[in-house]
């Protein structure tokens, strides 16, 4: 009766009703009624009190319950006489009374009644009744927020559901473990919400260059759990497969498998590979499931753009508007630029409307199966991207680098997630920071295995997608040498011409370029004619340009002295190292605004390209410098009316005063110096080739308006030797004459060192005078060089020229100061001019003295006429010199003719112990006369000694102390005496 007054709301009749009946109970002492009873009139109090939350009504029922618990329990020793087990009706009370109770705080509480109504489960006969208690337990722990307690109940109710052998009952239990697969860290990612906490951390610790908050790895990868796991995915498994349900089959072995492989032995690996195949022969073609399954997909590179597809950024208020910019690829950003470690810039990348791309994945195959991927692309869920797929089969514990491409469609920006997959018949989206945060937890000892790993793969650093941004079509410039790609095989100093074919293979034209070098040797490139591609401007798609570059082989850094003596043994050649060739940079744009797009944003102007054209060149030894040394020769000057004119260096002394007017070719006479001063430059070579080489040496000559008058040829600025043959494993020796390059005037600025100069103030008057002296000597020597040519020509074809620059310094280097500067004195001998006056009046009376003009205008004197000589002395410095002239006259046998008993030639006038004071730059002349005995060949020397030489002229003569006296001693000059004794 009180249960119905409860069912009619009447709380107050049916608590009459139980009074009645628990006074009845107590005297049948009944306790499994009397329990009854009382639960009854708790229930009707807290009807009666319905919505009041008092705390005395709480403990009140928590009383009165306890005392219903305590009195069923009472009543099992009656249960034999009971049609009734009281032990459900204890097990329900529990529950109720855990149900009241059911809050946070009072947690320990409930725990305690739910663990006590869990061990009454194991008394109850009936699979249903435990059925309904494991769901209450499962509810009431998950209203406690005690997950895994509620997984383990809801488990307890998934597996009595399995023991029923019908589908609904599968279907059930299927449902309950879905439930529990989020407690268990095993659920499926499409009951992943997008307000997922992990799912948030994740995001955003990617998003911050991939770095993780240890509590969010935690959750996210308990090892300890992992045997728990695969009983849970299994059950899943089971229960799908019993439901007919083979995508939540598919979805649960693929879990398994991808996330426990290490755990399960191969056989079970096959099983749940077959698991995974049987589902998909039920799945409708193309069908897609959340969960992937394998092969494990990380991120391996983005690889640069080729050479040829280099993008710079465009700076259109400059005219280099490539200036500055980074040539980094398809990156805009510079790799190497200081910043904040913690900055959260990611990467920047440009593609290109229309242009193939690549991306390098790796994939990693665990298990002992062999494992097909029908196709694999990559994911854009951006839709301006076209991607490829491709099959890829992987052998048992094995990974592989595989390209993955595509082409961008349209203009905005690309994100790439990760990528699609066909395999085991089920289409999978595989995510890359799926792998980086499975990867991450490896290292960190939280997850079972790396997959990489265990495949022999090594270790890579975790690399994250950049910003992709896609930009309008730009011009495409492709190049191809003419003739093959191959590389060129030149000697060294070699000349070869070489033609680069462009062509613009993309879509838009170019409508500027600019040509220029980098990287090694770049002085090896002669010539670009970069006129011939910015006359082709605007280059159109599909038009195409040739560009003309003339090369020069460069000369290898080793030694050319080690280098030959090397090759004494045999033809070895050596090669150009790599890394040495020069580049050839082309900066190419098209038009500042995308005309093919109006919808384009036209304040953003396109990027430019950067083509990159390496000049492959393999430089073989050619011909190699053994040594280079100075040779000097000096031919004494005939005695004439005039000072010495230009001669050839073929002619005679007699043919040079002959005939004064014949061009300077080779040698000049020095003006002041009577005599061919010849100073050459040997430079020895050896050919260590398999080829023959012919030298030829030219000197280029600076015609003055005179040599213009003389020859008639103002185009003849170069004169060239006979060519000189070298066979190989042979050596030859060269001669270029230096004599050409002597300085007009000795100055002070061409010595370093003042003997005089001590103190601070003095030692940086010498620093500067070094640096100065070295510049103008490094000038001279440097103009010196770049007027001799040595060229050289083997076969047809093949021709060079050989860089003596350095064989030419080493060689100068102990006698720069005697090849380039002049004596700070010359001398010179010549016939006084009323001398021959004199003669030419005496032979109108006398016939005879004919032939005496005559002879002296050859150069020759008469014997016993007295002859009137001068000697004329220039002071070639910038200060005024005193000196003590003399003048000696020898005979063929070296001895003094003038002085002595045996004297055979008188002289009028001073020739010894003159004092005389030259000024600067200027000359003296000293007059005197000769009276020739005996007829024959005669020798006139000058000579001084300097008083109270400079500075200057100590360091010239390369003096030891101040006290030293300084000798000057002139040429020796021929005199001719002809007559009879």
């Amino acid at each position: 009766m009180g249960d119905y007054c409860l069912l009619a709301g009447s709380p107050v009749d049916a608590n009459a009703h139980y009074t009645t009946a628990l006074e009845l109970a107590r005297l049948t002492g009944d306790f499994f009624w009397y329990a009854g009873a009382l639960e009854g009139n708790v229930c009707a109090l807290l009807i009666d009190r319905m919505g009041e939350k008092d705390s005395a009504v709480e403990d009140e029922v928590r009383f009165r319950y306890g005392s219903v618990i305590s009195h069923y329990r009472k009543s099992f020793i009656q249960e034999h006489a009971q049609r009734v087990s009281p032990l459900t009706f204890e097990l329900e009370a529990t529950l109720k009374m855990a149900r009241f109770l059911c809050r946070r705080e009072l947690a320990k509480e409930v725990v305690g009644y739910l663990t006590s109504a869990a061990d009454g489960a194991k008394s109850l006969i009936d699979a249903s009744d435990r059925l309904v208690l494991y769901v209450e337990i499962a509810r009431l722990y998950g209203t406690l927020g005690y997950q895994r307690k509620a997984a383990f109940f809801s488990r307890q109710v998934a597996q009595l559901y399995l023991q029923q052998d019908n589908r609904l009952a599968a279907i059930s239990a299927m449902q309950v473990l879905a439930m529990t697969t989020r407690a268990y860290r095993v659920q499926s990612r499409a009951s992943i919400t997008e307000d997922s906490p992990s799912k948030k951390e994740i995001g955003s610790s990617l998003a911050e260059g991939g770095k993780m908050l240890h509590q969010s790895v935690v959750s996210l990868f308990e090892s300890q759990w992992s045997t728990l796991q695969m009983v849970v995915l299994r059950e899943i498994l089971l229960s799908a497969v019993r439901a007919g349900d083979p995508l939540a089959a598919w979805g649960a072995a693929a879990r398994l498998l991808r996330s426990y492989y290490p755990l399960i032995t191969p056989a079970g690996q096959n099983g749940l590979a077959s698991a995974l195949s049987n589902s998909a022969d039920r799945l409708p073609s193309g069908t897609r499931c959340a969960d992937p399954a394998l092969p494990f997909i990380r991120l391996y590179s983005f690889p640069m753009h080729p050479s040829q597809m280099d993008i710079v950024k465009r700076n259109p208020a400059r005219e280099d508007w490539w200036a500055g910019a980074a040539n980094t690829g398809p990156f805009i950003y510079t790799p190497f630029s200081k910043g904040d470690a913690n900055t959260n810039t990611k990467q920047e990348l440009i593609w290109i409307v229309g242009e193939p791309v690549q991306i390098l994945v790796e994939l990693a195959n665990p298990c002992g199966f062999d494992l097909r991927v029908d196709s694999i692309y990559l994911s854009v869920p951006s839709g301006n991207f076209d991607a490829f797929p491709v099959t890829v089969n992987l052998p048992p514990n094995s990974s592989k680098v595989v390209t993955l491409s595509g082409i961008p469609t349209s203009v905005g920006t690309v994100t790439i997630p990760g990528c699609t997959v066909h395999c085991f018949g089920v289409i999978t989206e595989h995510l890359f920071k799926d792998v980086d945060n499975l990867l991450l937890g490896a290292t960190q000892g939280l997850v079972l295995s790396d997959p990489f790993r265990c495949c022999g793969s090594a270790r890579l650093k975790n690399i994250s997608v950049p910003n992709i941004s896609v930009v309008p079509p730009l011009p495409l410039l492709v190049s191809r040498v003419v003739g093959g790609d191959g590389a060129i095989i030149l000697h060294e100093g070699e000349i070869h011409d070489l033609w680069i074919s462009l062509a613009n293979a993309g879509t838009v034209p170019v409508e500027q370029a600019h040509v220029s070098l980098s990287g090694k040797n770049q002085d090896s490139v002669i010539s670009i004619a970069s006129e011939t591609l910015n006359s082709a401007l605007p280059l159109r798609p599909g038009a195409e340009v040739t560009l003309p570059v003339t090369l020069r082989a460069w000369r290898h850094v080793l030694a050319d002295a080690d280098t030959a003596g090397r090759s004494g043994s045999g033809s070895t050649v050596r090669h150009s190292k790599d890394g040495s060739n020069p580049t050839l940079l082309i900066h190419y744009a098209g038009p500042l605004s995308n005309i093919g797009d109006p919808a384009t944003n036209k304040s953003a102007v396109p990027p430019g390209r950067r083509l990159v054209v390496p000049l492959q060149i393999c430089v073989l030894q050619g011909l190699s410098f053994v040594k280079a040394r100075l040779l000097s020769m000096e031919i004494p000057a005939q005695v004439g009316e005039n000072l010495p004119k230009p001669v050839h260096i073929e002619d005679s002394p007699t043919e040079a005063l002959s005939s004064p007017t014949k061009m300077d070719r080779l040698v000049k006479i020095d003006p002041f110096r009577g005599s061919w001063g010849l100073r050459f430059l040997e430079l020895e070579l050896s050919n260590p080739t398999d080829v023959v080489f012919e030298i030829t040496v030219s000197v280029q000559l600076e015609n003055s308006s005179h040599d213009h008058r003389l020859s008639g040829d103002r185009d003849a600025a170069e004169y060239g030797y006979p060519k000189t043959r070298i066979d190989r494993d042979c050596s030859a020796r060269v001669l270029i004459p230096l004599e050409h390059f002597k300085l007009p005037v000795l100055d002070d600025s061409f010595f370093v060192k003042d003997n005089q100069a001590d103190g601070a103030n003095s030692g940086r008057n010498s620093s500067f005078s070094e640096r100065n002296t070295k510049a103008e000597l490094n000038a001279s020597i440097k103009n010196l060089i770049s007027k001799i040519k040595v060229r050289w020509q083997s076969g047809r074809n093949s021709s060079g020229e050989l860089n003596i620059k350095d064989a030419i310094q080493a060689a100068l280097q102990t006698s720069v100061m005697d090849v380039l500067l002049p004596d700070p004195l010359t001398f010179c001998f010549r016939l006084s001019r009323y001398a021959l006056e004199e003669t030419e009046n005496s032979s109108s009376h006398n016939s005879p003295n004919v032939q005496v003009h005559s002879a002296a205008a050859k150069g020759s004197v008469l014997a016993h006429e007295m002859t009137p000589m001068e000697v004329v002395v220039r002071n070639n410095t910038k200060e005024k010199i005193k000196m003590s002239l003399s003048i000696t006259c020898r005979d063929v046998a070296g001895e003094n003719c003038v002085e002595g008993t045996k004297a055979t030639v008188l002289c009028s006038g001073v020739l010894s112990g003159i004092t005389v004071e030259v000024p600067s730059l200027q000359e003296i002349k000293h007059s005197f006369s000769l009276y020739f005995l005996v007829p024959g060949e005669y020798t006139l020397v000058a000579a001084s000694v300097i008083d109270d030489a400079n500075d200057i002229l100590r360091a010239r003569a390369r003096t030891r102390s101040s006290d030293e006296p300084i000798f000057c001693r002139g040429p020796p000059y021929h005199v001719r005496v002809v007559g009879t004794a």
